[in-house]
């Protein structure tokens, strides 16, 4: 005991400090216990909520758990099936941040120690708590997922980044993540390209099963962001779930180069346009048709655009897609536009609503217009106009004037 005393004193023993949090649906942390220093407890929060999902991805969580610990007792075809079980609003966690020790599999990894989650539980309405139980057996368990087609769903992709790793660890990803899904993004980046020099050589000689491959100055992978599949099952490709999304490398979206400047696809070894297969480059240069879409239902675009043929298949689903001409639709419509597009800048008030745009410029690609598929799967909103004159682009750094007056902090 004197020894561990002495060490102690001198720094030289990990530093712990108990938790106990609660976190509600959303992801949003209420300590009862927690580190005294502001910096400490910030870092916990962070590790926390990178490590368990919430949103959406809960929903997913919990779900597969229950179905894994055999309490769903009928098929689960779609995810409207799915969707039908019932989650639970809140999760208790009750552990320790240990500062000077290192970290194991198990744990929860920040800088200069690791955070151990210890309890885990949930609870419908924040009194009555409950846990999985933690000696389920793994085959059973994995037995009562895949009976259930619904564990081979996917989630539909958000967006899309590219990773460039360097051998010297420089991280950058086009386009620009958030800042809170920046460095969560980087250290995934790093974790699927090599964390240290022998695994970085070791990964690229097994994709390019070559034992005498050079090793490269900079890897690339292209990360996809899913909504959360119904069920998480192993059938499922995502990498990591990062708070409320899944990260799934993209097919084909994985190069590598040696000299800095030429780059080439791990999938077939063939050199890559600015260092995207031809499958990505085909997303970011579709051919499209502008089409502006009136508040009244007048659907607009240049003429010789679109085929006469399409006119009324255009008109039609359009109107349906959007709820022009019908006042109440295109204002619920557009509503839910302006608040997924501005999500983080915008905080509307319950008894306040958002200015209709009276039009909206979308972007259809023209391989679309003959594709059996519903145009509303396919067409890309890029710009709105509240008064039929000036237009906002939907993608710009900007919030539009006619919303500044619902951002966070504004009057």
């Amino acid at each position: 005991m004197g020894e561990a005393k002495r060490r102690k004193q001198l720094g030289l023993m990990p530093s712990v400090h108990p938790f106990e949090a609660q976190m509600d649906a959303e992801g949003t942390l209420t300590f009862s216990r927690a580190p005294e220093d502001a910096g400490l407890r910030r870092q916990l929060e962070a590790a926390l909520k990178l490590a368990h999902p919430y949103g959406e991805a809960w929903n997913s969580a919990y779900r597969t758990r229950l179905v894994m610990h055999g309490g769903v007792d009928r098929f689960l075809d779609t995810a409207e099936d799915v969707e039908t079980i019932p989650v639970p609003a809140y999760r208790r966690f009750v552990g320790e941040l240990a500062l000077g020790a290192q970290p194991e599999d198990r744990d929860l990894r920040l800088e200069g120690g690791r955070v151990r989650v210890r309890e885990e539980q949930h609870s419908f309405d924040g009194e009555k708590w409950q846990g999985f139980p933690s000696n389920a057996d793994p085959r059973r368990a994995m037995q009562y997922l895949l009976q259930h087609p619904a564990a081979r769903l996917q989630g539909e992709v958000v967006t899309t980044f590219r990773a460039e790793v360097w051998r010297e660890g420089r991280v950058d990803l086009d386009p620009e993540p958030p800042a809170d899904l920046l460095e969560p993004l980087e250290v995934l980046a790093r974790e699927w390209c090599g964390q240290d020099d022998a695994e970085w050589l070791d990964l690229h000689k097994d994709a390019l099963d070559d034992d005498s491959a050079q090793s490269p100055q900079a890897k690339r992978v292209t990360f996809e962001l899913r909504r959360p599949a119904p069920l998480q099952s192993p059938m499922s490709l995502a990498f990591a779930t990062l708070g409320n999304v899944e990260v799934t490398p993209a097919a084909g979206g994985a190069g590598y180069t040696l000299d800095g400047e030429t780059w080439v696809s791990y999938e077939d070894g063939e050199a890559v346009e600015d260092g995207l297969p031809p499958e990505l480059a085909q997303i970011f240069d579709l051919e499209t048709v502008a089409v502006t879409v009136h508040a009244d239902g007048r659907i607009e675009w240049d003429e010789g655009e679109v085929p006469e043929e399409d006119h009324e298949r255009l008109r039609t689903e359009l109107r349906e897609a959007t709820g022009a001409g019908d006042p109440a639709a295109w204002a619920a419509w557009t509503t839910e536009l302006l608040t997924s597009t501005f999500a983080e800048e915008l905080q509307v008030p319950g008894d306040q609503t958002l200015p209709v745009p009276v039009a909206v410029r979308l972007d259809i690609p023209t391989d679309a217009l003959r594709d059996p598929d519903p145009l509303a799967q396919t067409f890309m909103e890029s710009e709105v106009s509240f008064d039929g004159a000036a237009w906002r682009d939907l993608y710009d750094e900007e919030l539009p004037e006619e919303l500044r007056a619902f951002a966070p902090g504004d009057a």
